[in-house]
């Protein structure tokens, strides 16, 4: 029964990959039906919290985009690259994962990639080397962004199991996943310098050019913010947003500074995904009040609309996959508790293939990381292999990647006949592996 009770949950996860975000979510109800009704599973618990957290980052980061910040380090990013336009394929990355470790999420890094493709092709160089793995890093700096969902639930999930306090905190994990984020980063970025043809001996890139059509297409109009003026406004709601993030990462170093409230009779400090949530409505209030936000106009933004679709994806997904491992939570502890405890790494390689299945690094760890505790895992291995929880590049379906290959009209970032071979899936394993080898030699080292 175990086993149909899966195949249930992978059938819907697939059939739902293939419609979206939305779709994901929606079709996990039907799976979560299934569950309930048809094999009398017990339904688990919605992450409420994971949820209410990216709602919060959303608002705040919408209201940023809207107030017209998020253009301004747009802006910012393009005239580095601009500056130095040969070195692409190594700026490009580190450039959409800057803009995702400040945000907290991917979504707000997809007006860079026609900027990037546009740099590349007037270049003469692939344009699939930066872009793809421009996508790639931008999701990698999740789990080193101190206000990404991903990072606070890894937090949230250690202090709720040992207590907090006792733990592993917020300050003490960026310790580790920045570098190793960046180190991972850095050697797909070096890898990705010489993959594939030259555009000069790229035959299908060729023939593309002698269609008179494509070639007025291909190297048609640029697409840039430079010649864009911004008023003081949008200045200011950006350093609103970077002072919302450093008042967050102060507060998750310096339990302290929040206030204690007793839980079982034992004094307890805020909770990270508390103060996050507070800190990013109370940004995008002042930035609503102080920056003259149209607040009408937050809700049509493309960060805002990207933001909702995830909430829905992880409200299905999680809910569906926690009902099935609640239910059969002690007779995987029996059948798995020896082999992860003596190879952590099969921790690694589960969340790798559940965030695939999820499309999310949040969710993967809600459904796995409670699990991997339960089974004996010690908490500085969950931090060591936090960088598995991205694996959703597997199949190009993430949004992101799908916006990636859009974006370049030369047609070298595609997917491939075989679907697996895609552009993304070398540079995705390359800077994952690093990440995690990173990781565990510095938790290894220092923890």
């Amino acid at each position: 029964m175990i086993t149909i009770e899966f195949i249930v949950i992978i059938l819907c996860l697939l059939v739902g990959t293939r419609f979206g975000g939305m779709g994901l979510g929606l079709i996990s109800g039907v799976g979560l039906f299934v569950l309930t009704f048809v094999f009398g599973l017990e339904p688990g618990k919605p992450p409420v919290d994971v949820m209410l957290t990216i709602l919060a980052v959303i608002g705040c980061a919408a209201t940023l985009q809207t107030a017209g910040g998020l253009n301004v380090m747009m802006q910012f990013a393009e005239k580095l690259l601009r500056r130095h336009p040969q070195h692409i394929t190594l700026l490009a990355p580190f450039t959409t994962w800057t803009l995702t470790f400040l945000c907290g999420t991917g979504h707000v890094v997809y007006t860079m990639f026609p900027i990037i493709a546009d740099i590349a092709l007037k270049k003469h160089i692939r344009p699939e080397r930066p872009m793809a793995v421009a996508s790639i890093a931008s999701q990698m700096a999740i789990t080193a962004s101190p206000v990404s969902v991903a990072v606070v639930s890894l937090v949230s999930i250690i202090g709720a199991h040992y207590g907090v306090g006792q733990a592993w905190g917020i300050l003490e994990i960026l310790a580790v996943s920045v570098p190793a984020s960046l180190f991972g980063v850095l050697i797909a970025a070096l890898w990705s310098l010489r993959r594939g043809k030259d555009l000069a001996d790229d035959p299908a890139f060729q023939a593309r050019l002698s269609d008179p059509k494509q070639r007025d297409y291909i190297y048609g109009a640029s697409e840039t913010l430079m010649d864009q003026r911004f008023p003081r406004e949008a200045y200011w709601s950006t350093w609103i947003f970077f002072t919302g993030i450093l008042v967050v990462v102060v507060l998750g170093a310096l339990p302290a500074l929040r206030p204690a409230f007793e839980v079982k009779g034992a004094l307890k400090p805020l909770s990270m995904n508390l103060v996050i949530q507070m800190m990013m409505l109370i940004a995008g209030a002042v930035m609503l009040v102080a920056c003259k936000v149209n607040a009408s106009a937050i809700s049509s933004g493309a960060v805002f609309k990207a933001g909702m679709v995830a909430i829905f994806s992880v409200f299905g997904v999680a809910w569906m996959s926690d009902t099935f491992f609640q239910a059969h939570l002690e007779g995987l502890k029996t059948a798995l508790q020896g082999v992860v405890q003596s190879h952590p790494w099969t921790y690694a390689l589960v969340l790798f293939l559940v965030s695939k299945l999820v499309n999310s690094q949040a969710a993967a760890l809600t459904a796995v990381a409670p699990m991997g505790l339960m089974l004996g895992v010690e908490p500085k291995m969950l931090v060591a292999f936090f960088p598995a929880s991205y694996g959703y590049f597997i199949l190009p379906t993430y949004p992101s990647d799908l916006a990636c290959i859009g974006f370049d009209r030369s047609g070298t970032t595609r997917i491939g006949k075989f679907i697996l071979n895609h552009s993304f899936i070398l540079p995705g394993l390359i800077g994952v592996s690093c990440a995690c080898a990173a990781s565990y030699t510095l938790v290894r080292l220092f923890f």
